[in-house]
């Protein structure tokens, strides 16, 4: 054992002789996980971000209303991970920029319905395969096998978690 491991397990013994718990936030698996979360974020962020200045959150919103005709806003929350004020903000950017718009629900005045403009449309085409690329390139690092594993691995989790 390394001088190092020495020391960590001095450190554990002493942490466990007063009582003590330690966590090693670099085995934590929620934060490993997060970290992972957050650098496959970045790597695709490459492709909203640079290429077509778009935010994270705006992405978010294009990609729910690239894949349906409209939404109400209250439902992107919930699709996207974001919440209310992120959505709202998301949605005035781009709407600000014709790649949205927004009309009130017939039913219920207060609630907004959300759509892509042609002008949003077209530019969801153009994004779409750059990040259906990128996707490729990170899996590309898995075997089939792999892949497979950790499909399951992913959906026996968010099922532990729901």
């Amino acid at each position: 054992m390394g001088r190092s491991g020495v020391a960590r397990g001095n450190a554990t013994e002493a942490a466990t002789a007063q009582g003590g718990v330690e966590l090693d936030l670099q085995r934590y698996f929620p934060y490993r996980l997060a970290r992972l979360a957050e650098q496959v974020s970045l790597a695709v962020a490459e492709v909203y971000s640079e290429r077509f200045a778009l935010t994270r959150q705006e992405w978010r919103v294009l990609a729910i209303l690239g894949m349906r005709p409209e939404i109400a806003t209250k439902e992107i929350g919930p699709l996207t991970t974001l919440d209310k004020m992120q959505v709202s903000r998301a949605v005035q950017g781009l709407e600000s920029r014709g790649i949205v718009g927004r009309k009130h629900h017939p039913d219920d005045r207060r609630e907004l319905i959300v759509s892509l403009t042609p002008a949003g449309r077209a530019l969801y085409r153009k994004i779409v395969p750059y990040a259906l690329a990128r996707e490729t390139k990170l899996l590309g690092a898995l075997t089939a096998e792999e892949m497979a594993v950790l499909d399951r691995v992913m959906r026996k989790l968010s099922a532990a978690l729901a």
